[in-house]
Parts: C-alpha cells; sequence; structure tokens
C-alpha cells in the first residue's frame, strides 16, 4: 500500500550560502563565490542571493546586488589589494534568510611598484658570495609580499682565453630575509647581480645591476694528455692547458710512476713543469717497462684534478715466439662450458670470447674477473662454438689472443659421476672386505685346530693299513690329536697279543716284541694302536718314557 505524501508550505530559506570567498584576478577587481543552496533548503520558489560588499574602514554603507541561479560575482572598479568585508544571504519569493555574517577579503594585486635598494655584494672566496640588499616599503608592495629574488649570471672569466658567457642562475628568499647566500660561482669570474621583490602577482622592478669579481681558485682539469712517442728508454707525453683555469696558471705538477707484472705500483716521481709548456720527454728508462703518469694544473690556489695516462717502453729485442697463452681447454658440466688457459702477458683484462661456429654473427664476449678460468653460460645445446681468450688494453684493443677453441655443446649433458661415491661400488667392496675377512677367520681356526694323522686318512681312503705297503714319505712326527689315542679303525688284535705279519720287509710290527717302545711308519706309537700282552703292560708300567714320546706329547 503506497504511503501518503504531504506538501508542507513554503517559507524563507532558514539558512544562507557557505564557503563565502574573495579575491582579485585583476589589480581593481574583486571576485566573490561562495556554495550555493541545496533545492530542499530553499523553502520555496525563486531562489536568490543577496551580494552585499563595502571597503573595510572607509564606507559605511552596503553595496548589494541580487542574483539567481551562480555562484559567483565579480565587484570591479575596485583599488589594488584593500580588504572589502562580504556577505552572501540566500531569499526566495517568501523573505530573506538569516541575517548572515560578514569575511573579510582582498582585492587584486598589483606588481611591486618599487625594487629593493641599496644592494651590495660580499663575496666569500672563489666559489661563494653574499648578496645584501633594504627591504621595499609595504605601500610599494601592493600585494602580499611572498619574497626576494636575486638573479645572478656569470658575464666573462678574467682570463682572455675565457670569455664564454654562462646561464643567468636565481635565488629566492623569505618576505623577512635582506641577505642571502649565491653558491657554486666560478673562480676568477666576472659576475653581475639584480634583486626583486614578489607577490602574488609577480616581480617587481629589478634593482641596480651590481657587477663583482671573484677570486682565482684551483684550474680545471688538463683538456688532454696522451703519449706522443715511444722509443727503447724513452717516452714522450703531450697534454692541452684547461679550459676553465681559474687563475693564472703558474705551471703543471708532473709525476710518474712503474707498474710491474702484477700491477704493483713503483717509487712515485714528481717534476714541476712551467705553465707554456705542453710537452716532456721521459729520458734513461727500462725497456719494456709499463709506466703510471699523472698530469695536473696549477695557480696561486693551489693544484686542479689530476688526469692519468699509461704507457709501456719499447722491447729491446723482438717480441718472443712463444704465445701469451696457452693451454686453452674446455670442458662441459651442468653449468655450462668451463674454459681454462695459463696467461703470461702483462694486459690485465681479459676476455673470453665466442661464436657459433659458421656463423657470421659478432663476437660475444665475458670479461674475466682475475682469473685463469671462466664458465660461459646459456650455450645452446647440440651446437658448436669457436671460442678464444683475449688480453685487451686500456683503449679496449685487442693486444694478444689465444687459438681458437672448437667446444661442442651435446644435445644432453652428461653429468659427471664420481665412482667413489655410488652405491654399488661401496656395497661391492664391503662385501670383497667381509669375504677377505671371513677367509682369514676360517685359516685361524684351521691352523689352530689339531686336524686327523696322515695314517688315519690313508685308512680311510684305502682300508686297512695292515695290508697296505707304507712308504718313507709317510713318516710324519707334526701331527697328533686325541684321536690317536683309540684304536685305529682297521687294526687287529690277536688273543696272544701279537701282530700278524704280512710279507713286508719294511714293516716295523716284526719288532713288536723286540723293544719297549714301537713306532710305526708315521712315528706314532704302536702301543696305542695295536693291543698289549701283560709283559708289555708290565714292562710299560715300570719304565719312563721314551724321549720320543715326550717331545710328540710336547709338539
Amino acid at each position: 500500500m503506497p504511503s501518503h505524501q504531504y506538501r508542507t508550505s513554503p517559507a524563507a530559506p532558514d539558512e544562507n550560502p557557505t564557503e563565502v570567498k574573495g579575491h582579485g584576478t585583476e589589480h581593481n577587481n574583486l571576485v566573490i563565490t561562495w556554495k550555493p543552496l541545496m533545492p530542499l533548503q530553499a523553502n520555496g520558489p525563486g531562489l536568490q542571493y543577496k551580494v552585499m560588499w563595502r571597503q573595510q574602514g572607509i564606507e559605511k554603507d552596503w553595496t548589494s546586488v541580487s542574483v539567481a541561479n551562480v555562484s559567483k560575482f565579480v565587484v570591479s572598479g575596485t583599488p589594488t589589494f584593500v580588504p572589502y568585508e562580504v556577505m552572501v544571504q540566500a531569499l526566495n519569493d517568501y523573505g530573506l534568510g538569516p541575517k548572515p555574517g560578514a569575511v573579510i577579503r582582498y582585492s587584486g594585486e598589483d606588481f611591486p611598484s618599487a625594487a629593493p635598494g641599496d644592494v651590495r655584494v660580499l663575496v666569500l672566496n672563489s666559489t661563494l658570495a653574499e648578496a645584501r640588499w633594504s627591504p621595499v616599503s609595504p605601500e610599494s608592495v601592493r600585494g602580499r609580499l611572498q619574497g626576494y629574488k636575486v638573479h645572478y649570471q656569470r658575464e666573462r672569466s678574467l682570463h682572455r682565453h675565457n670569455s664564454h658567457h654562462s646561464k643567468q642562475s636565481t635565488e629566492i628568499f623569505s618576505p623577512n630575509k635582506t641577505s642571502g647566500k649565491l653558491p657554486d660561482l666560478l673562480p676568477y669570474s666576472v659576475y653581475s647581480l639584480r634583486v626583486t621583490a614578489f607577490n602574488g602577482r609577480g616581480e617587481g622592478p629589478s634593482s641596480i645591476p651590481q657587477r663583482f669579481e671573484t677570486p682565482e681558485g684551483v684550474p680545471g682539469v688538463p683538456s688532454f694528455f696522451k703519449v706522443s712517442a715511444l722509443d727503447l728508454d724513452s717516452l714522450t707525453l703531450e697534454w692541452g692547458p684547461p679550459h676553465e683555469r681559474n687563475g693564472r696558471l703558474t705551471g703543471y705538477t708532473f709525476k710518474y710512476q712503474s707498474v710491474d707484472s702484477k700491477n704493483d705500483l713503483g717509487l712515485l716521481e714528481e717534476l714541476d713543469l712551467l705553465s707554456n709548456q705542453s710537452s716532456f720527454t721521459l729520458h734513461n728508462l727500462p725497456h719494456s717497462t709499463r709506466y703510471k703518469f699523472y698530469i695536473s694544473a696549477r695557480t696561486q690556489r693551489g693544484v686542479g684534478p689530476t688526469l692519468t695516462e699509461e704507457a709501456v717502453t719499447v722491447l729491446d729485442r723482438a717480441p718472443p715466439v712463444t704465445p701469451a697463452f696457452g693451454n686453452v681447454s674446455s670442458s662441459m658440466s651442468e653449468d655450462g662450458a668451463l674454459i681454462s688457459w695459463e696467461y703470461w702477458g702483462l694486459e690485465k683484462h681479459l676476455y673470453v670470447e665466442y661464436i657459433i661456429d659458421n656463423s657470421d654473427e659478432d663476437w660475444h664476449k665475458e670479461k674475466v674477473n682475475g682469473s685463469q678460468f671462466h664458465v660461459l653460460k646459456g650455450l645452446k645445446k647440440g651446437l658448436a662454438y669457436k671460442v678464444r681468450v683475449v688480453a685487451r688494453g686500456h683503449d679496449d684493443q685487442a693486444v694478444h689472443h689465444s687459438e681458437e677453441l672448437l667446444v661442442k655443446v651435446p644435445a644432453m649433458v652428461s653429468p659427471q659421476v664420481d665412482i667413489a661415491t655410488q652405491g654399488w661400488f661401496i656395497g661391492l667392496m664391503s662385501a670383497i672386505a667381509l669375504l677377505i675377512l671371513i677367509l682369514l677367520i676360517i685359516c685361524f681356526i684351521k691352523r689352530n685346530k689339531g686336524g686327523k694323522y696322515p695314517v688315519k686318512e690313508k685308512e680311510d681312503a684305502h682300508g686297512d693299513p695292515e695290508i697296505q705297503p707304507m712308504k718313507e714319505d709317510d713318516i710324519t712326527f707334526g701331527e697328533y690329536s686325541d684321536e690317536d689315542r683309540k684304536p685305529l679303525k682297521g687294526s687287529r688284535t690277536p688273543s696272544s697279543g701279537t701282530v700278524k705279519r704280512d710279507g713286508s720287509d719294511d714293516s716295523l710290527v716284526d719288532y713288536g716284541d723286540s723293544g719297549d717302545t714301537q713306532f710305526n711308519e708315521d712315528g706314532s706309537f704302536i702301543g696305542q694302536y695295536s693291543g698289549r700282552s701283560d709283559r708289555d703292560a708290565t714292562h710299560d708300567s715300570s719304565e719312563p718314557p721314551s724321549p720320543v714320546n715326550a717331545m710328540n706329547s710336547f709338539v
């Protein structure tokens, strides 16, 4: 269900515009502006604005005008930069709004009418001066004073060879300042200076120009410095005077020192040269020696910046046949192509240069940082490159270069594997070591454990030892075990206590009853392996042991 609408009765406005402002766009006007009311704030039809103004302290009556549908009104014919009281009141067909409050605003500014006076300059040194002036009167400002501007310009150098002008410079100072520093001046020069006051409208007239001179300073750098002639034991150098002499040149300071193959500097020699001198020759220098030279100009104020140069005296003989580079090689890794070399030259600016083989493009170069190897990264896989190492002088000219090396980049670089770090190799070596250890343990056990007698082994292999003829080589005394105390497996003991004899003449069984101690052919006791008679038993109990028995027991 729609809500009911009600219309209120119209009435006069109950509020006035806000943000009332005023300023001059010209030296004789006043522009008044405000923020208009919204339609709901009008309270009725016929909304207008009553703009009122009067010059503060001069006029008693208000001048007014009513305007509609605007938010700005321009008052013309006003005096320059005078205060005005300004009000803006809203009204409609039903009356005026509330009485507004007045705001103070100024009419337009005009350019200052007077220049600062009593302008003077105090030179502090060859590059710094201080300007001083008297302030302008408030009436001459014709606006709000915003400060002072000091304009200064170099007119010329005091030296006859420097007469060019420089651009104008400006320093701005606050309204309460009556002096200011002028930096970055050039020595031994003539400057002109003027001062102005400025307000919101702009600058006023300039003061009378003042000229001042800066004293001498240290000179600039020489215009050029070069080695003009080389000989076996001498060098000739030339230079030009500085563009900025900054005074009268009193001479040049010339220094030089030797430089060895490690770039270590030798003793520094110094010479004073005349101001009109532009070349110098050093004699009696060692051949094939590098030198570093320094040149700087002088004035009465001191020595200026230094310019340097380097040169090498001529060799006393033809250059050696051996090249400056040697042992140039390459290898591939995951990072790129590793290029290594040996170098015996004096130049320290080394580059590794490369180009695709059979290509017309320019050589690419990478600087080497004091080492004898370099890694070329970013090479395209599957291509071949020509690579060389080049030594360049200070002028970037090639002095030495190695032979070209052909480097082929594989399509897929296989990483180099250290076999000593692989798991299978470590496992194999561990298994071999364990097997050797087991074999050593077995040998140690076999050596310390008693084995079987050869007699028993022969019995086991050939049957009854009584029917097998024995050989003299089978006799041994070195093996013995506890099993020897038992009867042999194939022995027979007759009831009569005698051993049956076979047809062998070499057997010792025939002598079984003739002695107290009986031996087999292997040196063992027969009594331990065959039956004994009572006589033997009785005899053994009373007789001392045989020396042979004692020895066998020890063994």
